[in-house]
């Protein structure tokens, strides 16, 4: 079958990381040193009958995948993840053949799936703290048991994306779609998980002001989910794009503060007082008890902190290098940088439920829309255009792009 490969070495990614500053980012995406291309690949086969088969039918590109393309990741997580690898995450699909093992789902039943891979997948027992606690996506295990090395479906060479006609799926990762939502909302499922665990984690008092940092999809899901779990907040956002700012307003925000008076108006809207020190960016006293940062990279990382009153929390969402970091405000404030990955299980309505789940429910509910974000549909074979359009998304207004099966 044809499918969407990444394949990088260490001697491809040192010339390719040494050649970029000079010809930018066309060695990565043309010629020798290129790092994902159309392969053909073989059809997965059930790995035991604890696994079903998948076909899918629509598979968002995400900024991470961009980012593993442009070879911007850390090195740090490169023991988890193995290559090549077909990418591709955040999948909907049907199931056209199961294990003896599988009950709760059928043949022709259609599923978003938890991408990553923890214990139960990877065939250990008993489970790590992490999976034990319902959350997978930060299992110790990513490089042990009986799959190669790969924190979820998309860097795993054993295991492949959804940017392919089929992939497999273990039971555990499974979750069905309601009847009537469309799948092109069910396609955005794990993004919307994403957003929806990070204000679960870092949920405003009602009332409360909040900043986002961010109006991109994580940036606006965040702010839907905080429309929904938290109606009587006042939700501010910094988006620098035009388009995406109009998005963020008409999907719950209730203000954008321009990029480069933030932290001016931040003092404003909370009361805060402002200082300058000898050297460097203003300093607020007081500011917003909840930052969620969906950029992380260390411009927005120094100034959530900037803006962030003392005991308050930032949500690092964004997956960005190595920063620099002034931890000044940190210990000055005592405030809590809070780590943002993956999503799990929570209790809501005084239910133990995983935000998979309720992410679901509230988009079949229309208390988060999706679907309005998706603004461009590509077919596999146009991979160049939709890689082109991620990376220029003000350009083409551009939000969420999938890649359609269908």
């Amino acid at each position: 079958m044809k499918a969407l490969q990444f394949n990088v070495g260490t001697l491809q990614f040192i010339a390719a990381k040494s050649l970029t500053p000079f010809l930018g980012n066309r060695v990565l995406l043309k010629g020798p040193l290129k790092t994902v291309r159309l392969a053909e690949v073989p059809e997965p086969q059930l790995p035991s009958q604890e696994w079903v088969k998948i076909r899918t039918i629509y598979c968002g590109f995400c900024g991470s995948d961009l980012n593993l393309m442009l070879l911007h990741d850390s090195p740090t997580a490169s023991p988890f993840t193995s290559f090549p690898c077909v990418t591709g995450h955040e999948i909907v699909g049907e199931i056209v053949a199961k294990g003896n093992d599988v009950d709760d789902y059928d043949v022709g039943d259609i599923v978003t799936l938890n991408p990553f891979l923890g214990c139960e997948a990877r065939g250990i027992a008993p489970c790590c703290p992490a999976c034990t606690a319902g959350r997978s996506c930060n299992c110790e295990n990513m490089a042990e048991g009986d799959l190669a090395p790969g924190m979820f479906i998309g860097i795993n060479r054993m295991i492949n994306g959804g940017f392919a006609p089929f992939l497999v799926a273990h039971r555990s990762q499974l979750f069905r779609v309601p009847t009537g939502l469309s799948l092109k909302s069910a396609a955005m499922t794990e993004p919307v998980a994403v957003a929806l665990q990070t204000v679960f984690d870092n949920l405003p008092e009602p009332g409360e002001k909040v900043l986002v940092i961010g109006g991109g999809v994580i940036g606006n899901l965040v702010v839907q989910s905080i429309r929904a779990l938290a109606p009587t907040a006042s939700i501010f956002v910094i988006e620098p794009s035009a388009h995406a700012a109009d998005l963020s307003l008409k999907m719950g925000a209730s203000k954008i503060l321009p990029w480069k008076q933030a932290v001016r108006k931040a003092a404003d809207i909370t009361g805060a007082r402002a200082y300058k020190p000898l050297l460097g960016s203003k300093i607020l006293m007081g500011g917003f008890n909840r930052i969620y940062d969906t950029v992380g990279v260390s411009y927005t990382l120094n100034m959530s902190l900037r803006m962030l009153a003392a005991l308050g929390t930032v949500s690092v969402v964004g997956i960005g290098k190595e920063v620099k970091l002034d931890p000044t405000p940190l210990w000055l404030k005592l405030q809590t940088v809070k780590g943002v990955y993956g999503y799990g299980m929570v209790f809501y309505n005084g239910e133990k439920r995983h935000v998979f789940d309720i992410s679901l429910a509230f988009m079949a509910e229309g208390r988060i829309d999706a679907q309005t974000l998706v603004t461009h549909i590509f077919n596999l074979d146009a991979y160049m255009e939709m890689i082109t359009v991620n990376m220029n998304k003000g350009k083409h207004k551009a939000v969420k792009t999938l890649v359609s099966f269908v």
